[in-house]
């Protein structure tokens, strides 16, 4: 990922952020020299600067073969930024841009299919999101009809071993064009819009990268 240093994020607390605000993953494998791509839910947890993600395939993906060396994505908010929005715009012949948070998490697959590690899995992800569409659906490990359903699944563990964090939010401006499009932003119709200003917000006090 290229990664200009003003718009490098080093702290790990900013990946909890990413991944409670969305645990949804892209998870890129290559294989026979083709890269493969799957869209996951996982389950995150970090203890100091070890980042661990587990989810589970669906057995026929080919991913779930895939076991080795990964990438895993975590998309934060984004948005358009106008070059109307700057008060230098003219002096400086600004140009559009797009703002926003993203992590690349490099590290090491490994797979699983015991019925105990990958109801585990798909109890962790219920009790993880249920709650969020008001509802309470559990998995029952005494039911034959649950535990049969295990038997279409492959689970993965992933291990991070490079973390790159860019919070690209602005930064290599001067404060009164990173105040102008926070006014903007946050009149924003679109949610990420609104959740990049607050971003920016909190780094006011960073220096500018001019």
């Amino acid at each position: 990922m290229y990664l200009p240093r003003a718009f490098a994020e080093t702290d790990l607390q900013a990946l909890d952020w990413l991944a409670r605000r969305d645990r949804f993953i892209t998870l890129v494998t290559v294989h026979d020299g083709e890269p493969t791509v799957s869209h996951l839910p996982v389950l995150y947890r970090r203890e100091g600067d070890r980042v661990e993600l587990i989810g589970h395939w669906a057995r026929p993906n080919p991913q779930a073969r895939h076991a080795g060396p990964a990438l895993a994505i975590l998309h934060g908010p984004h948005a358009y930024v106008s070059p109307s929005w700057y008060p230098d715009k003219e002096e400086e012949s600004r140009v559009p841009t797009w703002n926003y948070a993203v992590a690349h998490l490099r590290g090491q697959l490994t797979t699983f299919n015991d019925e105990v590690s990958l109801a585990e899995v798909v109890d962790g992800l219920s009790r993880e999101h249920e709650a969020s569409v008001g509802q309470d659906w559990r998995f029952e490990f005494e039911r034959d009809d649950h535990r049969s359903q295990l038997r279409g699944i492959i689970g993965f563990r992933f291990v991070a071993d490079q973390i790159t964090l860019k919070f690209k939010l602005s930064q290599n401006h001067p404060i009164a064009n990173r105040e102008s499009v926070i006014t903007q932003l946050d009149a924003s119709p679109r949610e990420g819009g609104r959740e990049i200003a607050a971003l920016m917000r909190g780094r006011m006090n960073e220096p500018n990268g001019d």
